[in-house]
């Protein structure tokens, strides 16, 4: 008699979260970094170049983390991501199956295109504000408690964001920009990959039911949407750490940083910052205007950070 499914979920959940947090924050951070090439007007109009951290691959932001915060650092995140997997895990164990659960962000129960489309969409209804705080726990410079939940929430939501939590959802360009990365990986890599390989759902799969160039071909498939999936990735990363401060009629796009921010937390590291940010009264204001700013300011590769990594989830879970 083996262990109950709750411990088996319990323990996967924990070396996961062990595994994927420092991984995750390293990714968040790595397309976060915001690093301009131009040059900038000082006080007195004079041009100076952008002193901020200059970081070019998924390793030199690890070992960037790894010296100016520590342990500590690499696992900022871990409470939200936490207790978001928590309850996936509850959710895919209670409600979805029970005795075989799926595992990915968009394996949802067999109930064709449309089917999986509005779980995929109800689960980013679900999972969105946790997202968004996730990332910004992750980004920000200030320390945050694991269990203080109330100073941690003032250090990363804005007043206008605590007091009308809703308008997360109306972040610019957040939303169109996961639902547009649910859209490709539902309407066209899953067809796809239930056309050309039918079989790779199986729980037993040999070499005999895979066909070598129809996997070629999605594969070649594959390679072309992660044109189409990083940049909206990194866009995503930008916007969801984007806070929404707000005027009087509560506008989330009128950037009002002074006299609705706060300064309660100390910070990480004690000479530099890991990355850099935006100011937050000069934000994105939608998902196409983010994507001309980054490659008017920081150039088209910028849109392209750890490519690698989203083909290789592709790739991965083509055979899950």
């Amino acid at each position: 008699m083996g262990p109950p499914p709750v411990a088996v979920l319990f323990v996967a959940m924990v070396v996961s979260l062990a595994v994927a947090v420092p991984l995750t924050g390293v990714l968040v951070r790595f397309r976060a970094n915001y690093n301009p090439k131009a040059l900038h007007l000082d006080s007195e109009g004079g041009t100076t170049p952008h002193t901020g951290p200059v970081v070019n691959s998924y390793i030199q932001m690890f070992a960037r983390v790894q010296r100016i915060e520590g342990i500590s650092g690499l696992y900022k995140g871990l409470m939200p991501t936490a207790i978001s997997s928590l309850l996936v895990s509850i959710v895919i164990l209670l409600a979805v199956d029970a005795d075989h659960p799926r595992h990915g962000k968009y394996r949802a129960p067999e109930a064709g295109v449309l089917g999986t489309l509005f779980y995929s969409l109800a689960m980013l209804v679900i999972s969105l504000p946790t997202s968004i705080l996730t990332y910004r726990a992750i980004t920000t410079p200030k320390k945050l408690s694991y269990f203080d939940l109330v100073g941690s929430l003032r250090a990363l939501l804005t007043p206008t964001e605590r007091r009308r939590p809703w308008i997360l959802y109306l972040t610019p360009g957040l939303m169109a920009a996961e639902t547009c990365h649910i859209c490709v990986i539902v309407l066209f890599l899953g067809p796809l990959r239930r056309l050309l390989l039918p079989k790779m759902s199986q729980p037993v799969l040999t070499f005999s039911d895979i066909s070598v160039w129809k996997l070629a071909i999605y594969l070649i498939f594959l390679c072309a949407s992660i044109l189409v999936l990083t940049p909206l990735e990194v866009i995503a990363t930008r916007l969801a750490i984007q806070r929404n401060h707000a005027s009087a009629e509560y506008n989330s796009v009128a950037q009002e940083v002074d006299g609705d921010a706060e300064d309660s937390a100390e910070y990480s590291g004690s000479e530099e910052d890991v990355i850099g940010l935006r100011h937050e009264g000069d934000p994105y204001l939608g998902l196409v205007e983010c994507a001309k700013r980054i490659i008017d300011e920081e150039g088209v590769m910028a849109l392209y950070r750890a490519w690698w990594i989203t083909l290789l989830g592709g790739v991965a879970s083509t055979f899950a």
